[in-house]
């Protein structure tokens, strides 16, 4: 089946919420799922992490899952989130210029989608 890969630009928890519910159902569908937090996503990685935060639970489901790729690295450093996803053994990528290349994924055959 498909493998697809979700780039999660938007900060705003609401939509990144939306992005764990749809990697959980795409994963339970039996779709390839790797979730790649990009851009202001990566300032909710503490809250993340935020015993009863209103992500948290979601999240954990997606960590136990294996649906996490990981975090943009230049986005997690400007945006001060690098160290605490370091912390939590997140992985950080950077193909292109500190970014993770959506056109990598795309050359290894994933479906990309951005939210």
């Amino acid at each position: 089946m498909t493998t697809m890969a979700l780039f999660a630009f938007n900060g705003e928890p609401m939509c990144f919420l939306h992005v764990l519910l749809n990697a959980l159902d795409m994963k339970s569908r039996g779709f390839g799922v790797k979730l790649v937090l990009e851009g202001a996503s990566v300032k909710l990685v503490p809250e993340l992490y935020a015993p009863g935060g209103p992500l948290s639970g979601l999240w954990k489901k997606c960590l136990d899952a294996g649906v996490v790729e990981g975090v943009c690295e230049a986005c997690s450093a400007k945006l001060g989130t690098q160290a605490t996803a370091k912390e939590h053994g997140l992985a950080l990528l950077g193909g292109m210029s500190g970014h993770p290349s959506i056109a990598a994924y795309r050359d290894a055959g994933c479906e990309v989608m951005t939210f």
